[in-house]
């Protein structure tokens, strides 16, 4: 098959296929949701705090599980959030009421809240009760078992969660860029931040199912980190996070049902993954191969005007300005930097230079000028 057979079948399985369909719709709950609040996650820094929050719900399942015996996705969210939000309020109060850092703090209630949850996981597969058969699968997630009441459980919760966002918009972002002011101003800054955490924490719960305690952060950190490469508004941050997390989601969820053995969780991972590295490397402004392409270009610019610097120094010595000089005595004065003559070849395209003789060089009245301009920006002169 080649790419476009590749992608008209997805096509057609989202479309189509009802499986696939709710699978995907699950997802792109999972990653608008996850997307849009990972955002202040990852701009206040937070990012381990997603980790750790996905790994303190595992316990809250299992207990969830053992007081009622259903494993309805409605129950098992409600203990997994419980956890969470217990982990959150445990986490602030270590780093408040002691002089342990935030990252040991998360480090402690990632290893204590889910070291907790696999001991209880461990105990139940020695219950002879057959309906707690598939807890495990919460620790690397079962997408395919969604079935359209839990999308609906997770779309509503999703929902809400960003509907609070929505109204402590202006709150939260004076939370993640100055606390400080927030304070002054008589906002309950530490409240604010337990309802963002909160929220956190919803984002993780309605998607441990698909992708599981143990992927759960790259939805929260992958799709917001890709954005921020791309923006410097907050508001398109968090739009172009829902977004790469929504196609990251779909995208899995289609590309895992191309193959028998493919788990959805992990393949999803992978894309948003794939997400990531790409806005690494090509986001303008930020990615990696355009900061390699403007800084070539720079170092090129310098070298001209270096070229040109240099043949204006030596025709300062005689009462032609466009006297021509040797390549060799530019060489020599370019000691160090090199490139001269692919300098001068790049001057005499722009008109800048002309090579009056084989191997001698002078500047022409355009180069005159441009040298001028030159040494002024260097200098920081602004001419009128």
């Amino acid at each position: 098959m080649n790419l476009f057979e590749i992608i008209q079948f997805l096509i057609e399985q989202l479309v189509f296929d009802y499986t696939v369909r709710t699978v995907a719709l699950g997802c792109a709950v999972l990653g608008i949701v996850s997307g849009a609040l990972g955002s202040f996650a990852v701009l206040r820094r937070q990012s381990l705090l997603g980790d750790a929050m996905s790994h303190a719900a595992l316990p809250g399942i299992v207990i969830a599980f053992m007081l009622t015996r259903s494993k309805s996705s409605l129950v098992l969210m409600l203990g997994a959030g419980i956890a969470g939000i217990l982990g959150t309020l445990l986490f602030i109060a270590i780093v408040r009421q002691s002089r342990i850092k935030e990252d040991s703090g998360l480090g402690i209630i990632l290893s204590v809240f889910f070291g907790f949850g696999l001991m209880l996981l461990t105990f139940l597969q020695r219950d002879p009760d057959s309906r707690q058969a598939g807890l495990n699968s919460y620790l690397f997630g079962q997408a395919a078992t969604l079935l359209v009441s839990d999308v609906i459980t997770m779309a509503l919760f999703g929902g809400v969660a960003l509907l609070i966002l929505g109204l402590f918009w202006k709150e939260f972002k004076l939370l993640s860029f100055d606390r400080d002011f927030g304070a002054s101003l008589g906002f309950p800054m530490q409240w604010l931040d337990i309802l963002l955490t909160t929220l956190l924490v919803v984002a993780i719960v309605i998607g441990l199912q698909a992708v599981g305690v143990v992927l759960m952060s790259a939805m929260i950190v992958a799709p917001a980190a890709s954005a921020r490469q791309w923006t410097d508004r907050l508001s398109l941050m968090v739009v172009l996070a829902a977004f790469f997390g929504a196609l990251a989601g779909m995208g899995g969820a289609a590309l895992s049902s191309l193959g028998d053995g493919l788990s959805t969780g992990p393949v999803i991972v992978l894309c948003i993954s794939a997400i990531a590295l790409f806005s690494i490397l090509f986001a303008p402004n930020r990615g990696l191969i355009w900061r390699w392409v403007r800084r070539g270009r720079n170092r090129r610019r310098l070298r001209v005007g270096a070229v040109l610097g240099d043949l204006r120094t030596l025709a300062l010595q005689h009462d032609d300005p466009h006297h021509a000089h040797s390549i060799e005595v530019l060489r020599a004065m370019s000691l160090g930097r090199g490139g001269v003559e692919a300098s001068l070849k790049v001057a005499q395209g722009r008109g800048w230079v002309t090579e009056v003789t084989p191997g001698e060089w002078a500047l022409t009245d355009a180069g005159i000028l441009e040298t001028e301009r030159f040494v002024s920006a260097d200098l920081g002169v602004t001419t009128a």
